[in-house]
């Protein structure tokens, strides 16, 4: 998430109670998590399996534990117990929840032809683009962007939070979402789908994709352009499903993995590492179709097999 404007030291150190150390002269544009960080985001790290990689990644201002570690060249560090707490209070302060006392939000904004069914919920700041159908009891949240002749169907929501919790102390503690949802141009969303918000960053569906009825998009997900996703199909956060991929019914797809443009993966699959452009897969764990069914098929001669071999003098 990027901050409206830029923002003072002195304001973060406020919202935090952390102790800087190291370039205090940095600029602070935004906030956001290890994967997606850029330059002047604000980052945080609270364990010592992932300092080193949090000092080297693009964030400038860094949340952390300890000050047992080099400050690396350019860098601030802000000293605090708890780092996840005084993330989330930046993005409490700054995505603050707003309640909506209208079905229709007086600040979205909805292009021209678009048709909103009745019983639907259009959230603060929402964007639709113009000749989109929004079927009744769909809810789309605050923030969400919606391109051109976009359908979606009967009880479909954009834009919920991220699954996303941390335990600490035997409880969990949830990791607000501020970032948002992009649906592109020509996109079309069955009934009772969900596509979640991204964390800190956007969750996309590319243009002209299809989304059969029950698909689930994790948070921060990208999905690429002129994609089928079939009915109960459920993508985990931070995946990328690049353009052309066709997903049939009923597959998992694991989180932090790229299904390569052009690919295949056939129903009832799960995919749990990523495939290869234009490549063919099924069966769980989900492996090149082919041989896969080769496997299968000697699979089923194995009674027979060993009641030959059963039978040998």
């Amino acid at each position: 998430m990027k901050f409206p404007v830029r923002v003072s030291l002195e304001k973060i150190l406020e919202l935090t109670g952390a102790e800087p150390y190291g370039n205090i002269a940095v600029e602070i544009c935004g906030i956001n998590e290890i994967h997606t960080v850029e330059h002047g985001d604000i980052c945080f790290v609270d364990h010592p399996k992932y300092y080193d990689k949090t000092l080297k990644s693009n964030a400038d201002i860094i949340l952390i534990n300890t000050k047992d570690v080099d400050i690396p060249e350019g860098k601030l560090l802000l000293l605090t117990e708890d780092p996840f707490a005084a993330y989330m209070n930046i993005v409490k302060y700054f995505r603050p929840f707003m309640p909506c006392s209208s079905q229709v939000s007086e600040t979205a904004k909805i292009g021209e032809g678009t048709v909103i069914q009745p019983n639907c919920f259009i959230g603060n700041d929402v964007v639709i683009g113009k000749n989109c159908i929004i079927h009744s009891n769909v809810s789309v949240y605050d923030g969400v962007t919606i391109g051109d002749n976009v359908i979606i169907h009967s009880g479909s929501v954009i834009g919920a939070d991220a699954y996303y919790f941390q335990k600490k102390d035997g409880r969990y503690r949830k990791f607000e979402s501020c970032g948002s949802v992009v649906i592109e141009n020509d996109v079309e969303i069955g009934a009772l789908c969900t596509v979640d918000r991204g964390v800190s960053n956007d969750t996309i569906v590319g243009e002209d994709t299809k989304l059969d009825n029950h698909v689930q998009i994790g948070h921060d997900s990208i999905v690429g352009k002129h994609c089928l996703i079939g009915c109960h199909t459920a993508i985990a956060g931070v995946t990328v499903v690049e353009d052309d991929v066709l997903i049939w019914a009923k597959v998992a797809v694991n989180k932090d993995i790229v299904i390569g443009k052009g690919s295949v993966i056939l129903a009832t699959s799960a995919v749990d590492k990523s495939v290869e452009p234009g490549k063919v897969v099924f069966g769980i764990p989900a492996e090149d179709a082919s041989k896969k069914w080769r496997e299968l098929a000697a699979l089923r001669n194995l009674p027979d097999t060993l009641k030959k071999l059963n039978n040998l003098p």
